[in-house]
């Protein structure tokens, strides 16, 4: 389309614009191959939806005050407007809260085999060992 309408104004033989006639073509060549590379930058950035500009999550700020991550719960609070909570001292929470298995999963032989969390995770590593089995497999 651009190269059609620069071969029509290359081709005028009016009085009035042949001074102007040259500028006149530069200015749309500049002007046809600035929309193009922008016509291509959005298309290099789109997303895989169909045609959508791809968003780019932005997440909270991250707070790196010393004083205020030693006081605060940062990020327990939950609610648009206010403060995240003050941390209480150690005698105002219960002990079970300090008593926590916070580590990894334990295995299958750290369990023990009367317990109900061995047999959950018994249950579990079947269903994986078995859905492996027949990933490939038709119906």
């Amino acid at each position: 389309m651009a190269h059609s309408v620069l071969h029509c104004f290359k081709r005028m033989n009016l009085p009035v614009l042949n001074a102007c006639n040259d500028l006149f073509i530069n200015t749309l060549r500049l002007f046809f191959m600035n929309y193009y590379s922008c016509f291509f930058f959005f298309l290099v950035t789109k997303g895989k939806g169909k045609g959508m500009v791809k968003e780019v999550f932005k997440g909270p700020e991250v707070c790196k005050d010393p004083v205020r991550l030693c006081t605060h719960a940062i990020g327990a609070n939950i609610f648009k407007q206010g403060e995240d909570p003050l941390i209480k001292p150690k005698e105002e929470y219960p002990e079970w809260l300090f008593e926590l298995d916070l580590g990894p999963p334990k295995k299958l032989n750290e369990l023990e085999p009367d317990s109900r969390e061995y047999w959950k995770l018994l249950r579990k590593e079947h269903i994986w060992r078995h859905n492996k089995l027949h990933k490939g497999k038709k119906m």
